[in-house]
C-alpha cells in the first residue's frame, strides 16, 4: 500500500508514535476520531482523496486496539470507486473491520461480483481476496458460479486462478452445496494437471476439503495426486521460488499425501507401486540436520508420509524402515524431534506385526520417561502403555513404579491408573499383581482410585490360594508407621476376612491384629471407619475360644460409635454390638464373604475402549474425527445423549439476579423468546454415575457415540410432569442462545447441584465435551473452591470464558481462566469466596466455550449456599436454655407452622439436618416427637453467631410441623428459617393440561417474599384444617390469635 502524498496520515502516525504514555495516545486518538466524524457528516465537502485518507486513519486506529463504531459505510462505499487507489483502500479496510455477518457487506455484493466478472485482473484479485477472507453464506450463494468460472478459465492469469481456488474453498466451507459433485470431479482432475505450482497448491487445498465430505466422487483424482508426488519427489520442473531449503514445495507434498489418506485403498497395482516408490524416497532422504527451518519442513513431509504408509498398510519391510527411522528420532537431543518420534511411534502400534520391532527401542523409550519435558514424558508413557504385553509387562510396570516416586504430581494419577491396568491385563501370576498394587498404593495412594483396591479384593476373595499370601503382604505394610488411607482400607478388609489363616505366625494373633489396625483409627476419615468396624467384628468372630479382654476392647469401640452422628457408622456399631453377643451363632452371621461373580474389570473396560486415543489412531481416523466435531469423548458408560428426556426429569431454569422466570416458567418456558431451553438427559437409575473428580482428572478418554450432539425436542412440556421437589430443583442451567442448545448435559444438573450442597467435591456440570468439577474447602466465613475444567475430547476447546455473577452478600474472586483448553487436558481455576451477611441467594457461573461450530453457554449455580457457612456445634442444656430464653420474640426468634412437609421419620429428619451442618442435640426437648438443633453461622457482619432451631412434629400427621428459629441477628433468623423450610417442604408440580388454569389465590401466613418457596407452596396447596397437638401450643398465651386460628 502506498501512503505517499498523504501528509495528514503521516503526521497522525508520527504524533501517535511520539506520545509519552497511553493517556496522551488516547487523547490524540479521540481528537482524531472527532475530526473524522465531523468530516464524514459533511460528506459533500469531502473529496475521494480525503475519504481515502480518513478511512486509512480509521484502520490505523483500529489496529492500535481502539473501538471504531463508525466509518464502516464509508469504507464499503470506496469498494465501488472507479479508481484503483480508492478501491484498494475500500477492500482492505472492509476486510479488516467487518466480519461475514455484518449487514453492510450485503451492500457490496453486487460491486464485488462486478469486479469478479470484469476484465480488470487487479480488481478481480482484490474482490477474490475479500471474499476469501470474510465471505459468508450469502456470498457463497451469489458468487460461487462466477468464482468457479474464473478457476477453470484458461484465459485468466495464474495469479487470479490461484486466488479463485482459495476463494472457492472459503465458500465451500460456508456452504458445501455451492459445488456440484457430479460436475466437479473431472474439473478437479484437470486442475491437478496444471504446471503452475500456485494453482496446483491452491487446488490441492480445495481437493482436501472436497474429499473430507465425499471421496467417492473423486476417484479420478487419485492417480493425478500420485503423479504430483512423483513430480515433486524427482524435483522435476519445480521453480526456485517453490523450493524451500532444497525441499521441493513441502506444503504441496503434505497436502497431496493428506488428500491420498481420504481414499480407503489403492487398487491399481501400477499406481500403488509408484506411490510406494515415492514414499520410499521420502523415508530414505530424510535425516536430522542442524538447520531448524529445513528440519521443520522435511519432518512435516516425513510424518505425513508415515501416516500415509500406515493408512495404506504397507509391507512389513517398509514398516520396519519407518520404525527404525523413528528410533533415530527419539534418540536425538532436540526435544521437538523426540516428541514427534514418540508420538508417531505410538501411532505405529495400530499396525499389525510392528509391535515386536518397536520393542527393540524399549530402553530408549524408558529413558524418555525421565525427560525434563513433561510432554515428552507423557508421550513416552503412552507408548510404553501401548507396547506392553505379557513378554515385557514386568519390566515396564517395574519401571513405572520406580518412576512413580519421583514423577510430577500432574502425571502420578495417569501413571497409577496405567500401571494398575497393565498389571491386571498381563499379570504372569496373581501374587505379582497383588505386589504391584500394594506398591502402587504405598507410593501414590492419593492417586489410586477405589476401583483399583476393589479389584484386588475381588481377586483375593475368588482365589483361595491367594488369600494367605495377600494377608501376609498387607500385614507387612500395616506395620509401617505411616500408610495411606487406601492401604488402611485394603489391609483392614483382607485381615478381617483372612487374618485367622495367619494365627500361628508370630505377631499375627487376633489381639495383635486388632491393636495394629486400631492404631490407624484416629488417622482415617469417616468413610473408612465402617470398614474398620466390620474388621473388628470379623476378628471377634475368628477368635475362638473368645478372648474376654479383646472382646471388651472391641465392644468398647462399638459402644463409642453407637452415638456417632454419621448414620452408616452408627448403624454398623449398633448392629455389630448386638450381633457380637450372639455366641455360637456369630460364626454363621459373620461367615466369609462369598465369591464375587465373574465380570470384566472396570479398569480394563476403560483400557479397551480407550484405544481411540489420539496418539494411537491412524492419521485418517484422526482427521475424520476432526471433521466430525460431534464425536465426543466420554469417560463413563453413558447412554447416547440423544434420547427423549424422561418424564419428570426436565428442569427449567431461573438464575437469581440474571433472568426473571416467574412461577409460570413451567408453563411458558418452552415458548420464551429470549433463548432455547437446555435439555437435561439424565442416566437411568441403574446406570452408574460419573466418578466425580476421578473421571475429570483421569487420563483415559473413551470415544462416545458420534451423534452426541442432538437437536432439542420440539415439545418440552411433557418433561415437566411428575416428580417431587421439581419446583425447588428448578435450576441449574439457564436459558442460552439458540445455537447453544444442540449440546446436551450429561446427567441431572439440578441433582448435581443439590449433591454439592451437601458435600464439598463432585461434578457440577458435564456434557460430551467438558466436565466441570468442584473441590471446596470452607472455614468460617471464607471459602476456597477449585473449578476443574476437563476437556474430554480429542480437539481443543476454544473461546473458553467464565464469569462469576455473585449475589450482593458474597464477595467472589475467580482466577484467570485460559481461553483454550488443550485436548484431554484439565485446568484448575481457584475461586475465593467471602460471606458478607446471611442470604439464600445463589452465585451463578456464566460459562461458555466453543467446540467446532458448537457454542455452549450454560449458566450454573455454584454451591456457595448458606449452609456452607455453618459450623456444627453441640450445646448442653446449661448453654441452650439461657440462650433460648434471651432471644425472645420476633425478629430474633421466628416461629411458623409449616405445611406440605415431605413425610419422613424423625431420625431421617435428623440426618437431613446433620447433612446441612445443623447439629441435632438429643435430650434437650422432653417431648420425643420434637427435635432441637444448633449451629454457628459465620459472616463478615455477624462473625460467629449461634443459631438455635426447634422442630415440633405431630406423629399423626407428618406433613406438618411447627418450626422455631432463633439467633442474635434478625436477617440471619429469617434466612435460616426459610432455608430449612425449603429443605423440608415438598412442592408438587401440577401436570400440564391443554388449557392450564391458574390456581386460585390462597392466603399466606406468614407473608413471605415472592421468590420464597414458601410463597410458591402457598399458591399450590389448598388450605387444610388441621388438628394441632398440645405440644404446638406450649408457651403461647391463652388469647393468642394464632391459637384461635389453629383451633378452628
Amino acid at each position: 500500500m502506498a501512503l505517499s502524498g498523504m501528509r495528514g496520515l503521516s503526521v497522525f502516525i508520527s504524533d501517535i508514535r511520539n506520545c509519552q504514555n497511553k493517556e496522551l495516545e488516547r487523547l490524540r486518538v479521540d481528537k482524531e476520531l472527532g475530526n473524522i466524524r465531523t468530516r464524514f457528516k459533511n460528506e459533500k465537502a469531502s473529496t475521494p482523496y480525503e475519504k481515502k485518507k480518513y478511512v486509512w486513519k480509521i484502520l490505523y486506529i483500529y489496529m492500535l486496539g481502539y473501538d471504531v463504531d463508525f466509518g464502516h459505510m464509508e469504507a464499503v462505499s470506496l469498494i465501488s470507486a472507479p479508481k484503483y487507489p480508492e478501491k484498494q483502500v475500500g477492500y482492505i479496510v472492509t476486510s479488516c473491520l467487518l466480519n461475514e455477518n455484518h449487514d453492510f457487506l450485503r451492500l457490496a455484493i453486487n460491486t464485488v461480483r462486478n469486479d469478479i466478472i470484469g476484465r480488470n485482473e487487479t480488481f478481480q484479485c482484490l474482490a477474490l481476496t475479500l471474499v476469501g477472507n470474510i465471505g459468508g453464506r450469502e456470498f457463497a450463494e451469489s458468487l460461487a458460479p462466477d468464482v468457479q468460472k474464473l478457476l477453470i478459465s484458461s484465459s485468466c492469469r495464474p495469479l487470479v486462478r490461484k486466488k479463485a481456488a482459495l476463494c472457492l474453498l472459503r465458500l465451500y466451507r460456508k456452504n458445501p452445496d455451492v459445488v456440484n459433485v457430479d460436475g466437479w470431479s473431472d474439473r478437479m482432475a484437470q486442475l491437478l494437471d496444471e504446471r503452475d505450482f500456485g494453482i496446483l497448491t491452491s487446488s490441492m487445498s480445495l481437493l482436501v476439503a472436497l474429499l473430507s465430505n465425499n471421496h467417492e466422487a473423486y476417484w479420478s483424482c487419485l492417480p493425478k495426486c500420485v503423479k504430483v508426488l512423483e513430480r515433486l519427489a524427482r524435483n522435476q520442473d519445480v521453480p526456485q521460488e517453490y523450493t524451500y531449503y532444497g525441499i521441493p514445495s513441502p506444503w504441496l507434498q503434505v497436502k497431496t499425501m493428506r488428500a491420498l489418506q481420504y481414499f480407503p485403498t489403492i487398487e491399481d497395482p501400477n499406481t500403488r507401486r509408484s506411490l510406494f516408490e515415492v514414499l520410499q524416497r521420502i523415508l530414505m532422504g530424510t535425516d536430522v540436520v542442524k538447520n531448524v527451518n529445513k528440519n521443520n519442513a522435511s519432518h512435516a513431509v516425513l510424518f505425513e508420509a508415515l501416516a500415509l504408509v500406515m493408512h495404506l498398510d504397507a509391507e512389513k519391510e517398509m514398516m520396519s524402515q519407518c520404525v527404525a527411522l523413528l528410533g533415530k528420532f527419539i534418540a536425538v537431543r532436540e526435544p521437538n524431534i523426540r516428541y514427534l518420534g514418540l508420538e508417531n511411534m505410538t501411532r505405529m502400534l495400530m499396525v499389525t506385526d510392528v509391535q515386536d520391532i518397536i520393542k527393540r527401542h524399549q530402553a530408549q523409550i524408558i529413558t524418555s520417561l525421565k525427560d525434563p519435558d513433561i510432554s515428552i514424558r507423557r508421550r513416552a508413557l503412552d507408548l510404553l502403555y501401548g507396547m506392553c504385553d505379557v513378554s515385557n509387562a514386568k519390566d515396564i510396570v517395574e519401571e513405572i513404579l520406580q518412576y512413580l516416586s519421583s514423577a510430577d504430581f500432574a502425571m502420578r494419577e495417569e501413571l497409577s491408573l496405567k500401571a494398575a491396568i497393565l498389571a491386571e491385563k498381563f499379570a504372569p501370576d496373581l501374587s505379582w499383581y497383588v505386589d504391584v498394587i500394594l506398591q502402587l498404593i504405598d507410593k501414590a495412594g492419593d492417586f489410586v482410585s477405589d476401583d483399583i483396591w476393589f479389584r484386588v479384593v475381588q481377586f483375593v476373595t475368588n482365589n483361595e490360594d491367594l488369600q494367605t499370601y495377600a494377608a501376609v503382604k498387607v500385614r507387612e505394610y500395616v506395620d509401617k508407621p505411616a500408610i495411606h488411607e487406601t492401604m488402611v482400607k485394603l489391609s483392614a478388609y483382607i485381615l478381617g476376612e483372612y487374618s485367622h489363616l495367619l494365627a500361628r505366625r508370630p505377631g499375627c494373633s487376633p489381639k495383635e491384629i486388632f491393636n495394629i489396625i486400631h492404631e490407624k483409627l484416629p488417622t482415617v476419615s469417616t468413610s473408612t471407619i465402617p470398614i474398620l468396624l466390620s474388621t473388628y467384628a470379623k476378628i471377634l468372630m475368628h477368635t475362638q475360644p473368645p478372648d474376654p479382654e479383646l472382646q471388651n476392647q472391641i465392644w468398647a469401640v462399638f459402644g463409642k460409635y453407637e452415638s456417632c452422628i454419621d448414620a452408616e457408622i452408627q448403624q454398623r456399631a449398633v448392629e455389630y454390638h448386638a450381633l457380637s453377643r450372639k455366641g455360637a451363632a456369630l460364626m454363621d452371621i459373620f461367615a466369609e464373604m462369598p465369591k464375587f461373580p465373574e465380570r470384566q474389570s472396570a479398569l480394563i473396560r476403560k483400557a479397551e475402549d480407550s484405544e481411540a486415543d489420539t496418539a494411537e489412531q491412524s492419521a485418517i481416523k484422526l482427521r475424520a474425527a476432526q471433521q466430525q466435531t460431534s464425536n465426543a469423548l466420554v469417560v463413563t458408560d453413558q447412554h447416547p445423549a440423544n434420547g427423549t428426556p424422561p418424564v419428570g426429569q426436565l428442569s427449567l431454569v431461573k438464575v437469581p439476579s440474571v433472568s426473571n422466570v416467574d412461577q409460570n416458567t413451567t408453563e411458558q418456558g418452552v415458548t420464551q423468546a429470549n433463548g432455547a431451553l437446555t435439555i437435561v438427559d439424565p442416566q437411568p437409575p441403574s446406570t452408574p454415575s460419573a466418578d466425580l473428580l476421578g473421571d475429570l482428572l483421569g487420563p483415559l478418554a473413551i470415544e462416545g457415540h458420534p451423534s452426541a450432539a442432538v437437536q432439542p425436542e420440539p415439545n418440552l412440556a411433557s418433561g415437566l410432569e411428575g416428580g417431587s421437589n421439581a419446583a425447588a430443583d428448578a435450576l441449574a442451567i439457564a436459558p442460552v442462545e439458540e445455537q447453544s442448545n444442540i449440546v446436551q448435559p450429561i446427567g441431572d444438573i439440578a441433582e448435581r447441584f443439590h449433591a454439592l450442597c451437601l458435600k464439598d467435591s463432585g461434578v457440577l456440570y458435564e456434557d460430551p465435551y467438558i466436565q466441570i468439577g468442584i473441590k471446596a474447602e470452607w472455614r468460617a466465613q471464607h471459602g476456597r473452591l477449585v473449578l476443574f475444567l476437563g476437556n474430554k475430547n480429542i480437539a481443543p476447546l476454544v473461546s473458553v470464558q467464565a464469569l462469576i455473577l455473585p449475589p450482593s452478600h458474597l464477595k467472589m474472586e475467580l482466577s484467570l481462566v485460559p481461553g483454550t483448553i488443550p485436548p484431554r487436558a484439565q485446568v484448575q481455576c481457584p475461586l475465593e469466596v467471602i460471606n458478607l451477611r446471611p442470604s439464600r441467594d445463589v452465585a451463578v457461573l456464566d460459562f461458555s466455550y466453543k467446540f467446532g461450530t458448537h457454542v455452549v453457554n450454560p449458566k450454573l449455580r455454584l454451591p456457595a449456599v448458606l449452609n456452607k457457612f455453618l459450623q456444627p456445634i453441640q450445646v448442653s442444656p446449661e448453654e441452650f436454655f439461657p440462650q433460648w430464653r434471651s432471644l425472645s420474640g420476633p425478629p430474633l426468634k421466628l416461629q411458623e407452622v409449616v405445611r406440605g412437609v415431605r413425610p419422613m421419620p424423625l431420625v431421617e429428619m435428623a440426618n437431613l439436618f446433620n447433612g446441612f451442618r445443623l447439629t441435632v442435640c438429643p435430650g434437650l426437648d422432653p417431648n420425643p416427637n420434637n427435635m432441637v438443633a444448633s449451629t454457628t453461622f459465620y459472616s463478615e457482619n455477624t462473625r460467629a453467631m449461634l443459631c438455635l432451631v426447634r422442630i415440633e412434629t405431630d406423629p399423626a400427621d407428618r406433613t406438618q410441623l411447627r418450626m422455631t428459629v432463633a439467633s442474635g441477628d434478625p436477617a440471619l433468623t429469617s434466612e435460616l428459617k426459610e432455608f430449612i423450610k425449603e429443605q423440608l417442604v415438598s412442592i408438587p408440580v401440577p401436570s400440564r393440561a391443554p388449557a392450564p388454569v391458574p390456581p386460585p389465590a390462597q392466603p399466606v401466613s406468614p407473608p413471605t417474599a415472592t421468590s420464597d418457596p414458601g410463597a410458591i407452596l402457598a399458591g399450590l396447596l389448598a388450605e387444610r384444617l388441621i388438628f394441632i397437638p398440645p405440644c404446638f401450643t406450649d408457651g403461647m398465651r391463652a388469647g393468642d390469635p394464632k391459637i384461635n386460628f389453629l383451633k378452628k
